[in-house]
C-alpha cells in the first residue's frame, strides 16, 4: 500500500521544515542476465513535502530514466552487465542548501555458468599412462565444478590417483583398466547449472620401440648410454643382456651397469671387454620385443712423448715434440698454443707442425720465448702438455775474401803443320761456333778452308754471380732485395732464374732458400723475418745446367718494431698535490725489437679513464730511469703506468699502480650569497669548494669596513658550518666579505664581495651594448656595458647563444660562465663551432641571483676549419675478388667546420705485403656512408683510412682498417709446362707454380686438361690434388698420337687460366692394330681379291702389311705369306682350289714390329648373295646404365660369304635422326655396348651386316630403352647470398638447365661453413702444407653443414647462423642417384642487417610558424637487425611531395628532432626511417603536422583607378604567401602634406578576404596621398604603399562651362558647353551630385558621349523633398578634367496633380448623391492600393525610357557612419544636420586619427554608438556570386556594386524586394533598420539616370558583361 505524506498547504513556518529522512533505503540487489526488470526502492519523509525531491545515481553519475512514484522507485529494464554498479538514492529539499540525506545500494548481474573448455566425447589412453579431462566454466558468480564417475561423486569414490585440477579439470593417474567409465563435469552458481561428459576408454598396447637403440662407440674410461626408448600399455619391463648374461632389469642390477628411467643403460666406466653385442628385451602382458645394438669401445688417446723446456739459439730451429698414441681407428690432430694463443701454421712459413705432432719452428727470435702447449684432440679423448722455449743471444763474427773472374780469350796460332786436329778451350758455353782453318808457310796464309757446320756448346752454369746486390728493409719482418744479372757473357746459357739465400748475419743456422723463377725478375720480397735482425743475404743465377756461383754477402736489417715488454721494476711516488715521480728499469734489450726511443710516462684519474696524461722521456742507459708527471690534479687517485716506446710505435704498458697526489690548498667557495641583512648584522652562506684538493678542515671567514684593513676581523668555523652571522657592524656602511675553506695545507683561494649593511642587495641589471670582434673558427671576443650591479659585487658573468639556427623560437645554450671578475667588461667566448651562425646574450650574476638577459647581440659567423674528426665506425667488408666494402658514419653537419657544399671524404689504401704507392679515391658527397673501392688485386690485404676535408683543409685520419679482397681463380697458368713422352701410353708432364703475386688464393691443386690435336676430340682432364706436386705422369693414352695437353691451377673458388700455348707432345710407337673392314669383292673358283683398310689403331707409321692364306682344312701353321708396301689396300690370291674354303690374315706393320693379324674365312665359289639383317635385336634391361647398353643379336644368314663385319645405329627419342655408332664391329660378335649415351634418354637401335657382296638391309628395330638417371651434369646457377636478418641469410639461385639434369629433380643441398680468416687479424694469408683435398679445410670448425631444399624452390632461409662471421655457400642439386658438382663458393657476411620495421609511434608537434618537433621510438629491438646508428627524416608539403621533399639525417640514435625553416601555417607529411651499418629500414607511414600561422607577406599589388579631384578607387592583390587564413586587411592612407594645417591620418580595417578594394571620397583637389595596404592573419603583415594625386590630371580637359539645369514636370535637365580639351581631344563627361544633406560629391552619371551638351535625369530617381548640386566633368586620355562650376542647388520636389486642383475638387462637390457611397468605396480602395505601394513597392513602371541602375563598381564607399564607425576625433566642426544613417559593408572598420565628428558636414551627435557592430549582409540578400559570375573584375559596373551609400542616398528601399518600385519617396520603418543591399546592374543608353532599386525598368535590356553601364 503506497502511503503519502502531505503538508499543510501555504505553510512557510521554518519551525515546521523538517530535513529530509529516508524511511526505506534501497537493498543490494542480484538479478540473473536477461530479467525482464528489476525495480530499486527507496522512500524518504520530509516537510514540507511537496518540496521534497529525490534522485539517483549510478557510480556518480545522475540516473533520468526508469524513475516513477516521484523518484521513490528506480525500475532497469532487460538488466545487462553494463547495469552493475553502485546505486545511490538522495532526497533534499528543493531551495535548500543542506546536505541531501543518501543511501545507497548494490546492484549486481548474476550470469548462468557456460563452460570455456570442454572434453572430446571419447578420451581414449592408455594403462599406467597419465590422462587430463578438460573442463573449465565461467560465470557470475564464478561457477563451482564437481566431477562423478559413473554418476557417482568422485569425491565418495575416494581414490587417491583421481585429481582435481586448479584449472577445474580432473587428472587420472597412473590409468588402470577400472577407470573407464563415464565422466560428468557439473557447473553450477546462483544463476543456473550445465553439465558435460566424456568417456574415458583404456587400452592394453604390445611393447613399441619409440627411439630403437643405435650402435654406441665411446673412449675408454667414458660413460656409455645404450638407447632403448620403448611404448606400450601397461609399460614395458625392460632387461638388458650381453650374450646369456642379464646385466640390468627391474629386479637385477650389476655394478657398472645401471638401467635408466628412459629404458637405457648407462655403462660407468666403459672397459675395452665391453665392447660387443647388446640386447634390450621389452615385455608386458600384449607381447614382448628385443633388439641388438654393437658397442665399440677406442683405446684412450694420451701423449707418450710430451714437450719438454728447451733453450735455443736465436735463429736455429726448435724441435718441440709432442708423440701421442691412439686408436687405430681413429684419427687424431694435433693443436698447438704460444700462451694459450692458437698456433696457426699456414700463418708463418717459419712455424711446421709435422705429421707426428712435433712443432719446428725456424729463425728463432725473442718473439718465440714463451709457453707453448701441445694438445692432441680425437673422438679417443683429448690430452694436453706444456713446455717452456727461452732465445739465447749471441754473436759470432767471421771474414770472407773473395775475388771475381777475368774475361777469357780465344786464340789458336802457330800450330804445328803435322796436327790434324786441335782441342779449342776458352770458348762461351751455350754458343754457336763455326771453324775454319788455313796454312801458313814462308810465303804467307793460304786460302781458309770451308766452313765447319755450325756447333752448339752445351750449357754450363752460369760463371759469375748478379751484381749490384742491394738489400733494403722494408718492414720489421721483411727485406726487399734487388740485383742486376751478371754479364752476359757469364751466362753460359739462358737464364731461367735466380735463387736468394740467406740468414742470421754473425750467427750458426742453415740458409733459408728463395727462387725467382723468372729471369726478368731482378727483385724479391723476402717476407717472415725477425723484427730488427740483421741478415746476411746472397743471390745465385741458375740456367739448364745449373746453379751458378753466389754472390757476396750484403746485410741488411728488417725495420724497428714496437716492443713486446713494458719497463721493468716500476715504482711512483706522489712528490706534491700535482707531480707523480716514477722509477724504472728498462725491458730487456731482446723484447725492445729497434732502437730504444724513449719512455713514455702515463697517468688517467680514475674516475675519468679516458683522460690520460702523458710525458715523454729520453732514454737513459745508464742504471735507473727516472721521470715526473706534472700539473695533475690535486689531492685525486690516478692509474700510472710506463711503456717504451720505439719509432714504430708504442710498447705494452707496465701494470698500473694506484696512487693519489698529494693534499693543497682547496679551491674558492661556490655561491657566496647575503641573507637577513640589518643595520648591524648579516648572514652569510656559501657552498663547499668545487676543487677541495684535500679534506676540509674548516673554513675562516674575516670582513673589514670597504678600504680600511686596520678594520678587519675574521673567525675560524668547522668544516661542517656553511653560514655564519655577522654581528656588530655599523649601519649603512660598506663592507668587504671574505671566505675561504682550509685544508691541512692551508688556506685556501678566497671568495670576496661587498655588501651595505641595512641596505639589502638587488637583482641586477642586465649589461647592454654588446659589441662582438675578433672573430676566428673557435672564439669570438664580447664586449659590453656592465649593467646594474644591484648594491654588490658582480661575482658571475653567463654568456648564453644561440647557435646554428637562429629566431625568436630557438633556444639558448650556455657558452661560457666566468666568475670572480666583478669589473669584466670583456669576454672571451672559446670553444665556438667554426662556421656557424651565433647570436648572443648575458646575465650577470651577484649574491641575490641572476640579471635580466640582456638583448641579442648581432648575428656572426665562424670562420671556417678543417674537420676536427674523422668519420667514425670506419668497417671494410669483402665486396668481391677486386674490390673492398669501405663504409662508415658520416660527421654531423655541426661537425663540418665549413661550407656543406665543400664537405667530402678522401680514402687512401695500400698493399700490406708489397712496397706498392698508396692510392687514394674521393668521395664529395658528405651524406654518403659507403665506398667500394674497384680493381684491386685478388686475395690480397689492403690497409685503409679515410679522412673528412672541406674547402679549408682535411681533417684527421681514422684508424687504420685492414680488408682482404675475395679468394679467386689463379689469374695465370703454372709457367715453365714441359712434357715428355715416356712409353707408348704415357707422358710426363712437369711444371712450376703460378707466381704468387697470380695466385689469387690458396692453390688446392693442378688440372690436366688434354685432347688428341689432330682429331676432335673430347678435352679430358686429371685432377692433381695438392699445391707441392708439380708433375703428373698420364697414362693410358693413345699410342702414336700426337697429344695437345695444358695445365692450370685452381683454388676453391675455382679453375684458373690453363697454360698457353698448349705443350704439343707425341706417344711413342708401337705394334699396330688389325687392319679393319677385310672384305672379298671378288671371289672366283681359283682366285681371290681382298680389301682391306688401314688399321684404327697404327700406333706408328705403317710401313707395310702382311697378307698370308692357306685351305682351312691344311695345318694351322702352313699359310703363304706376302708382303706389299704401306700404301697397298688389295691383293689378289691365285690358284687356289675351287669350292674350298681359305683362311686369310691381314697384319700391318711399325717400326716396332708386325702387330695383330686379322683373320677371316672366304670360299671360292661363285655362288654368293647379301647377308640377311641380324634378328632378335634387343638390350636387356638389366644391362642399361645411365650413359651406357648392351645391343644383343643373332646374325642372319651370311648369303654364302661370311659376314666381315656389323654396323650399328642408334637414334635418340622423340624427334632424333639415325647415327651410325660403329661400322666396324667384328664379324663375331653378337653383341656390342653402345657407350657415350646420353642419361635418363630413350633410345632406339638397330644393326646391319656386311658380307663380301655388301649391306643388308638394318634389322627390325629394338622396342625403346631408356637409360638410367646420373648425377645432375651442372649445379644450380646464379646463386646469391644476401644478409636477411643479423643471424640469416637469404640464399637464392636458379635451376640447372633442363638438359643437365640427367633424370628427375629431387631437391637441392645447400652446405656451409664459417670462414676463420675474419675472425682474427685477417693480416696472414693461409697456406696449407699437405693439402689432401679438393676443398680445402681452413679450421676444423669450418665442416659444411648440410640444408636440404625442395625441387620447387629457388629461395632459402638459412637461419641461426653466428653474428658478425663470415660464411662460406655452395649448392648442389641432386636426384636419385646422387649430387651435381658443386656451385662456385659464394661468401657472405652475417650480423648485418637493415633494419626490419619503421620508428614507431611517431608524433607531430607543431612549435611555431616554421617550426614541427618530432617524437619517435625506435623499432622494436628484435627487430633492429644492429645498433640504430641514425634516423632519415622525409617531410614534404601535403600534396606536392615531388617538389618539395627534403631529407634530414640524424648521425645519432635520437628519438627527437626539430624540422625548421618550414613554410608556415602549411600541412606537411613526416616519415621516418632508421638505419644501421647494413643500410636503411622502411619508412614509417607518413604522418601530419601543421605549422602555426604566421603574418602575411604584403599584397601582391596595388592599383588606383577613376582619380577625380575628390574620390578615387583603390584594389590590391591577394599577398603571394598568406601564411595562415587571411582575416582581412588594413589600409591606411594620409597626405604628404599637411591639409590646411591638419594631418590627417585615415585607417580602414576591413573583414575578411572577399572584399579587396576601396572607394575613398574626401581627397583634397591636387593633394599626394600615401596610402599603404597590409593584409592580416594572427597578425599584420609588412605594408605595400603607393602615392597617388588627387585629380585633375595633367593634360586632362578643362572645366566646361556655362552650367545650367532646368526643371520639368518629369525631371531634371542639364546643359553645358565643353571648355578646354586639355592636350587631348575629349572623350565624353561624367557627372557628379551632390545631395544637400551631404557634403560628398560623388559620380552620378558615367560614359556620356563627347557630342552630348546635355542630360536629363527623370525625378523619380531622385529623392523626394532633398536638393541637389550638379557639376560636370571632362574626360580625356590623361583621365578626368577639372569639375565645372557647381550648379545651383535644386529641389526634386515634382508638381502637385491635377485632382489636388480646387476646380477638380469643385466638381467633385457638385457630383450626384447616389454616386457618394461609390466614390467613398473607390477613395477606401484607393487608399489600400497606396498603403501597399508604400511598404512593398509597386508593380509598375511609370518612366519607359532606358534607364541605369546604380553601380557601385564592387568598391567600398569610405563614409564615416555612426552606425558602423570607432572614430577618433582630433577636432570637431559642427554644422547643426545630420544626415540619415548609411550602411556600410559588415566588413567594414574605420579609424580616423584626425578628423572631427563632422565628415562633409555630417554631424554626429554625442549619443551616437561608435563601437556598434557592423552589420553583415547575408547570403540571401547580396553573394560574391552575383557580380563575380556576371561582371568583369575593376569594370565601372563593379567598381559601384557594393556601395551601400547610393541606396540611401537617393532612394529607401525595403527588404527583399524583387521588382521595381515607383519612383516616389515612400519609406518603410523596415528600410531604416535592415537596409537591404541589392545587386545593381546598369545598362548603356544615349542618356540614363539612377536607378535605386534592384531590376531594370520596363523596357531595359539586359546587360553585357563587360560593357560599362554608365552613358
Amino acid at each position: 500500500m503506497d502511503v503519502f505524506l502531505s503538508a499543510r498547504a501555504g505553510a512557510t513556518d521554518p519551525s515546521d521544515t523538517m530535513a529530509p529522512v529516508i524511511v526505506i533505503p534501497p537493498q543490494n540487489t542480484s538479478v540473473v542476465a536477461g530479467s525482464s526488470e528489476i525495480t530499486l526502492e527507496c522512500v524518504a519523509n520530509a516537510r514540507p513535502l511537496e518540496r521534497l525531491s529525490i534522485t539517483w545515481k549510478r557510480n556518480g553519475v545522475k540516473v533520468t530514466t526508469g524513475i516513477s512514484s516521484f523518484g521513490r522507485r528506480l525500475t532497469i529494464t532487460n538488466p545487462t552487465s553494463a547495469d552493475v554498479g553502485m546505486y545511490f538514492c538522495e532526497a533534499k529539499l528543493r531551495d535548500n542548501t543542506e546536505e541531501p540525506a543518501r543511501a545507497k545500494a548494490f546492484l549486481s548481474i548474476m550470469e548462468p555458468p557456460y563452460f570455456t573448455a570442454e572434453p572430446e566425447s571419447v578420451i581414449l589412453a592408455e594403462v599406467e599412462k597419465d590422462v587430463d579431462i578438460l573442463c573449465q566454466a565461467m560465470g557470475v558468480p564464478i561457477p563451482t565444478l564437481a566431477w562423478y564417475k559413473d554418476s557417482i561423486p568422485l569425491s565418495k569414490l575416494e581414490n587417491p590417483r583421481y585429481k582435481v585440477l586448479l584449472s577445474g579439470g580432473l587428472r587420472i593417474h597412473a590409468l588402470r583398466p577400472q577407470d573407464a567409465g563415464i565422466f560428468q563435469c557439473f557447473a553450477s552458481n546462483k544463476a543456473g547449472e550445465i553439465q558435460t561428459y566424456t568417456y574415458l576408454d583404456v587400452t592394453n598396447i604390445k611393447p613399441a620401440f619409440i627411439q630403437p637403440p643405435e650402435d654406441t662407440t665411446v673412449t675408454e674410461g667414458m660413460t656409455a648410454v645404450l638407447i632403448c626408448e620403448v611404448s606400450g600399455a601397461p609399460k614395458p619391463a625392460i632387461s638388458w643382456k650381453k650374450g646369456n648374461q642379464i646385466l640390468a632389469s627391474g629386479s637385477v642390477q650389476i655394478p657398472r651397469f645401471i638401467l635408466l628411467e628412459s629404458g637405457g643403460l648407462q655403462i660407468t666406466p666403459v672397459y675395452l671387454q665391453d665392447a660387443g653385442n647388446y640386447t634390450c628385451c621389452a615385455v608386458n602382458s600384449e607381447g614382448a620385443l628385443n633388439a641388438f645394438v654393437m658397442l665399440t669401445v677406442w683405446n684412450r688417446t694420451f701423449i707418450v712423448h710430451p714437450p719438454e723446456d728447451s733453450t735455443v739459439i736465436k735463429g736455429t730451429t726448435a724441435t718441440l715434440r709432442c708423440e701421442a698414441t691412439h686408436d687405430p681407428r681413429i684419427s687424431i690432430r694435433y693443436l698447438w698454443k704460444k700462451d694459450s694463443v692458437v698456433i696457426n701454421p699456414s700463418s708463418s712459413s717459419r712455424i711446421t707442425v709435422e705429421e707426428d705432432g712435433t712443432l719446428l719452428i725456424s729463425q728463432t727470435w725473442s718473439g718465440d720465448i714463451g709457453d707453448y702447449t701441445c694438445e692432441v684432440i680425437s673422438f679417443g679423448g683429448n690430452d694436453s702438455r706444456m713446455a717452456r722455449l727461452e732465445v739465447m743471444h749471441f754473436h759470432l763474427f767471421s771474414h770472407v775474401n773473395y775475388s771475381t773472374d777475368s774475361p777469357w780469350k780465344v786464340h789458336l796460332s802457330n800450330l804445328d803443320p803435322k796436327m790434324t786436329g786441335v782441342t779449342v778451350s776458352g770458348l762461351t758455353p751455350a754458343r754457336t761456333y763455326q771453324f775454319r782453318v788455313c796454312a801458313v808457310n814462308q810465303v804467307g796464309k793460304g786460302q781458309y778452308s770451308s766452313e765447319t757446320s755450325r756447333l752448339m756448346l752445351p750449357e754450363e752454369p752460369p760463371s759469375a754471380p748478379p751484381k749490384n746486390i742491394v738489400a733494403s728493409g722494408r718492414t720489421n719482418q721483411s727485406i726487399m732485395v734487388q740485383w742486376q744479372p751478371p754479364p752476359e757473357s757469364e751466362h753460359n746459357g739462358v737464364l731461367h732464374g735466380y735463387i736468394l739465400r740467406y740468414r742470421l748475419s754473425g750467427l750458426p743456422g742453415e740458409y733459408q732458400y728463395k727462387n725467382i723463377t723468372s729471369a726478368e725478375i731482378n727483385y724479391c720480397l723476402v717476407k717472415d723475418l725477425i723484427i730488427w735482425t740483421q741478415y746476411e743475404i746472397q743471390v745465385a743465377s741458375y740456367n739448364g745446367a745449373g746453379l751458378g756461383a753466389f754472390s757476396r754477402p750484403v746485410t741488411e736489417y728488417t725495420l724497428q718494431g714496437v716492443p713486446t715488454a713494458p719497463p721493468q721494476n716500476v715504482q711512483v711516488e706522489a712528490v706534491n698535490s700535482t707531480t707523480i715521480q716514477f722509477l724504472w728499469n728498462p725491458p730487456p734489450q731482446q723484447f725492445i725489437n729497434g732502437i730504444n726511443q724513449g719512455y713514455k710516462l702515463l697517468a688517467w684519474p680514475v674516475d675519468a679513464p679516458e683522460t690520460v696524461t702523458v710525458v715523454t722521456i729520453a732514454p737513459d742507459f745508464h742504471g735507473v730511469h727516472s721521470g715526473c708527471i706534472t700539473n695533475l690534479k690535486k689531492y685525486t687517485t690516478y692509474y700510472t703506468s710506463v711503456l717504451c716506446f720505439t719509432t714504430p710505435g708504442d710498447g705494452p704498458r707496465s701494470t698500473p699502480q694506484l696512487l693519489r697526489t698529494l693534499e693543497d690548498k682547496p679551491g674558492a667557495v661556490g655561491h657566496l650569497s647575503f641573507t637577513e641583512i640589518l643595520d648591524t648584522s648579516l648572514k652569510v652562506s656559501w657552498q663547499e669548494p668545487v676543487e677541495k684538493n684535500g679534506i676540509i678542515t674548516g673554513y675562516q671567514i674575516s670582513w673589514e669596513v670597504y678600504g680600511k684593513n686596520e678594520s678587519r676581523l675574521a673567525r675560524t668555523l668547522p668544516n661542517t658550518t656553511l653560514e655564519y652571522k655577522i654581528t656588530g657592524l655599523s649601519s649603512l656602511t660598506t663592507y668587504t666579505i671574505e671566505v675561504a675553506a682550509v685544508t691541512a695545507k692551508g688556506s685556501g683561494w678566497i671568495t670576496s664581495s661587498t655588501i651595505s649593511s641595512g641596505v639589502p642587495p638587488e637583482l641586477p641589471g642586465a649589461p647592454s651594448n654588446l659589441v662582438i670582434s675578433n672573430i676566428s673558427p673557435r672564439s669570438a671576443t664580447l664586449q659590453f656595458r656592465p649593467g646594474y650591479d644591484g648594491k654588490t659585487s658582480i661575482s658571475k658573468w653567463i654568456v648564453e647563444g644561440q647557435v646554428g639556427v637562429l629566431g625568436d623560437d630557438e633556444e639558448w645554450v650556455s657558452l661560457r660562465e666566468v666568475e670572480n671578475e666583478p669589473d669584466a667588461q670583456m669576454l672571451e667566448v672559446p670553444n665556438l663551432t667554426p662556421y656557424t651562425h651565433y647570436r648572443f646574450r648575458m646575465q650577470q650574476v651577484n649574491v641575490v641571483g641572476p640579471s635580466p638577459r640582456s638583448q641579442p647581440s648581432r648575428v656572426i659567423q665562424t670562420l671556417q676549419a678543417p674537420p676536427d674528426v674523422a668519420p667514425g665506425s670506419v668497417t671494410v667488408r669483402t665486396a668481391s675478388e677486386t674490390s673492398l666494402w669501405l663504409r662508415w658514419v658520416p660527421l654531423p653537419d655541426t661537425q663540418y667546420n665549413g661550407n656543406p657544399e665543400s664537405v667530402g671524404y678522401r680514402i687512401k689504401f695500400w698493399r700490406v705485403d708489397l712496397p706498392s704507392a698508396t692510392l687514394m679515391k674521393v668521395v664529395n658527397d658528405r651524406l654518403e656512408r659507403e665506398y667500394t673501392i674497384e680493381d684491386l688485386e685478388e686475395w690480397t690485404e689492403y690497409e685503409l683510412q679515410i679522412q673528412a676535408f672541406n674547402a679549408i683543409g682535411a681533417g684527421p685520419w681514422s684508424e687504420v682498417v685492414r680488408g682482404r679482397t675475395r679468394e679467386s681463380v689463379p689469374s695465370a697458368p703454372p709457367e715453365n709446362v714441359s712434357a715428355e713422352a715416356v712409353s707408348s701410353t704415357q707422358i710426363l708432364l712437369t711444371w712450376t707454380a703460378v707466381p704468387e703475386s697470380e695466385q689469387n688464393g690458396l692453390i688446392l691443386g693442378y688440372k690436366v686438361l688434354f685432347k688428341t690435336k689432330d682429331l676432335d676430340s673430347e678435352l679430358k682432364s686429371q685432377i692433381v690434388r695438392g699445391n707441392h706436386t708439380q708433375s703428373f705422369l698420364l697414362s693410358g693414352l693413345r699410342k702414336y698420337v700426337l697429344y695437345e695437353i695444358q695445365v692450370l691451377a685452381f683454388t676453391r673458388i675455382g679453375d684458373g687460366v690453363p697454360s698457353s700455348p698448349a705443350v704439343i707432345e707425341r706417344t711413342k710407337d708401337d705394334a699396330p692394330g688389325p687392319p679393319v673392314r677385310l672384305v672379298f669383292p671378288e671371289v672366283r673358283l681359283t682366285s681371290v681379291r681382298i680389301v682391306w683398310q688401314p688399321p684404327e689403331e697404327p700406333n706408328g707409321i705403317i710401313l707395310g702389311y702382311q697378307i698370308a692364306y692357306r685351305l682351312a682344312s691344311s695345318s694351322p701353321n702352313k699359310f703363304t705369306t706376302v708382303e706389299v708396301g704401306s700404301t697397298v689396300r688389295q691383293f689378289t690370291a691365285t690358284d687356289l682350289t675351287p669350292e674350298s674354303a681359305y683362311i686369310f690374315r691381314t697384319s700391318a706393320k711399325t717400326r716396332q714390329g708386325w702387330g695383330e693379324p686379322l683373320e677371316a674365312t672366304v670360299i671360292t665359289t661363285e655362288k654368293r648373295e647379301r647377308p640377311a639383317p641380324p634378328r632378335q635385336v634387343m638390350t636387356p634391361q638389366s644391362n642399361v646404365s645411365s650413359r651406357s647398353l648392351l645391343l644383343k643379336w643373332v646374325p642372319g644368314s651370311d648369303g654364302s660369304s661370311p659376314i666381315r663385319y656389323f654396323t650399328v645405329q642408334v637414334r635418340e627419342l622423340p624427334n632424333g635422326d639415325w647415327q651410325t655408332y660403329s661400322s666396324s664391329i667384328s664379324h663375331e660378335a653378337t653383341s656390342c655396348i653402345i657407350e657415350s649415351l646420353n642419361p635418363f634418354t630413350s633410345y632406339k637401335l638397330r644393326v646391319k651386316a656386311t658380307n663380301d657382296i655388301g649391306d643388308s638391309d638394318f634389322s627390325a628395330e629394338t622396342e625403346a630403352v631408356t637409360t638410367l638417371q646420373d648425377v645432375p651434369g651442372e649445379p644450380p646457377s646464379s646463386v646469391l647470398v644476401t644478409p636477411h636478418t643479423t643471424s640469416s641469410v637469404l640464399v637464392q639461385w636458379q635451376p640447372p638447365k633442363a638438359e643437365s639434369l640427367n633424370g628427375l629433380l629431387l631437391g637441392y643441398r645447400i652446405y656451409y661453413r664459417e670462414l676463420d680468416y675474419d675472425t682474427g687479424s685477417g693480416t696472414e694469408s693461409k697456406t696449407v702444407q699437405n693439402p689432401s683435398a679438393l676443398r680445402a679445410e681452413l679450421t676444423p670448425q669450418s665442416s659444411f653443414k648440410t640444408v636440404n631444399s625442395s625441387s620447387a624452390l629457388t629461395t632459402y632461409e638459412l637461419t641461426q647462423l653466428k653474428k658478425y662471421k663470415r660464411y662460406e655457400v655452395l649448392m648442389t642439386a641432386y636426384n636419385v642417384i646422387g649430387e651435381s658438382p658443386t656451385s662456385t663458393p659464394v661468401e657472405v657476411f652475417v650480423g648485418e642487417a637493415a633494419p626490419a620495421l619503421a620508428p614507431q609511434n611517431i608524433q607531430v608537434n607543431s612549435l611555431s610558424a616554421s617550426q614541427l618537433e618530432l617524437t619517435w621510438d625506435p623499432p622494436p629491438a628484435d627487430s633492429q637487425n644492429g645498433n640504430i646508428q641514425g634516423y632519415k627524416i622525409y617531410y614534404w608539403e601535403s600534396d606536392i611531395q615531388n617538389d618539395t621533399e627534403k631529407v634530414k639525417v640524424l648521425f645519432l640514435p635520437e628519438t627527437t628532432v626539430r624540422l625548421k625553416n618550414l613554410t608556415s601555417h602549411t600541412q606537411y607529411m613526416v616519415c621516418i626511417s632508421a638505419f644501421n651499418a647494413a643500410g636503411d629500414g622502411p619508412r614509417s607511414s607518413p604522418s601530419r603536422g601543421r605549422t602555426h600561422q604566421a603574418a602575411p607577406s604584403a599584397p601582391s599589388f596595388l592599383v588606383f583607378s577613376e582619380i577625380t579631384c575628390t574620390t578615387l578607387n583603390v584594389s590590391w592583390g591577394e599577398p603571394t604567401a598568406a601564411n595562415g587564413v587571411l582575416q582581412g586587411y588594413r589600409v591606411v592612407y594620409e597626405p604628404l602634406a599637411p591639409v590646411q594645417g591638419v594631418s590627417k591620418v585615415v585607417t580602414v580595417d576591413i573583414k575578411g578576404n572577399w572584399q579587396r578594394w576601396l572607394k575613398v571620397r574626401d581627397l583634397t583637389k591636387g593633394m599626394t596621398y600615401l596610402f599603404r595596404v597590409q593584409a592580416r592573419t594572427i597578425a599584420y603583415g609588412p605594408e605595400l604603399q603607393a602615392n597617388v594625386t588627387a585629380g585633375p590630371a595633367e593634360g586632362s580637359p578643362g572645366s566646361p562651362q556655362e552650367i545650367l539645369v532646368t526643371k520639368s514636370a518629369s525631371g531634371l535637365t542639364l546643359q553645358w558647353t565643353e571648355g578646354d580639351s586639355g592636350e587631348k581631344p575629349t572623350t565624353g563627361y561624367i557627372i557628379e551630385a551632390r545631395p544637400s544633406d551631404e557634403g560628398l560629391w560623388d559620380m552620378f552619371v558615367k560614359d556620356i558621349p563627347r557630342s552630348a551638351t546635355s542630360y536629363t535625369v527623370g525625378l523619380d530617381k531622385l529623392k523626394q523633398g532633398v536638393s541637389y548640386e550638379f557639376r560636370v566633368v571632362a574626360v580625356n586620355e590623361f583621365g578626368y578634367g577639372e569639375p565645372s562650376v557647381p550648379s545651383v542647388a535644386i529641389s526634386a520636389q515634382t508638381e502637385a496633380p491635377f485632382y489636388e486642383e480646387w476646380w477638380f475638387l469643385l466638381v467633385m462637390a457638385l457630383s450626384s448623391l447616389i454616386l457618394i457611397l461609390l466614390v467613398v468605396f473607390a477613395l477606401v480602395l484607393h487608399g489600400q492600393s497606396k498603403k501597399y505601394k508604400n511598404c512593398s513597392a509597386g508593380k509598375t513602371l511609370s518612366n519607359v525610357e532606358e534607364s541605369v541602375t546604380l553601380d557601385n563598381g564592387g568598391f567600398t564607399a569610405l563614409e564615416l557612419n555612426s552606425r558602423h564607425l570607432n572614430i577618433k576625433s582630433t577636432f570637431s566642426k559642427k554644422n547643426g544636420t545630420r544626415s540619415p544613417p548609411r550602411p556600410s559593408p559588415g566588413g567594414l572598420h574605420y579609424s580616423d586619427e584626425d578628423i572631427c565628428n563632422k565628415y562633409n558636414g555630417a554631424v554626429l551627435t554625442e549619443s551616437l554608438g561608435l563601437n556598434e557592430k557592423p552589420l553583415e549582409v547575408s547570403e540571401s540578400e547580396a553573394t560574391d556570386s552575383d557580380y563575380e559570375d556576371e561582371l568583369p573584375k575593376h569594370s565601372f559596373v563593379n567598381h559601384y556594386m557594393s556601395d551601400p551609400t547610393y541606396y540611401n542616398s537617393w532612394k529607401r528601399q525595403q527588404k527583399g524586394v524583387k521588382h521595381p518600385a515607383s519612383y516616389r519617396y515612400e519609406e518603410c520603418v523596415a528600410s531604416e533598420t535592415e537596409p537591404y543591399f541589392q545587386t545593381v546592374i546598369t545598362t548603356q543608353s544615349s542618356g540614363g539616370v539612377y536607378t535605386p532599386t534592384g531590376q531594370p525598368a520596363p523596357g531595359s535590356r539586359t546587360p553585357v558583361t563587360g560593357f560599362s553601364s554608365f552613358v
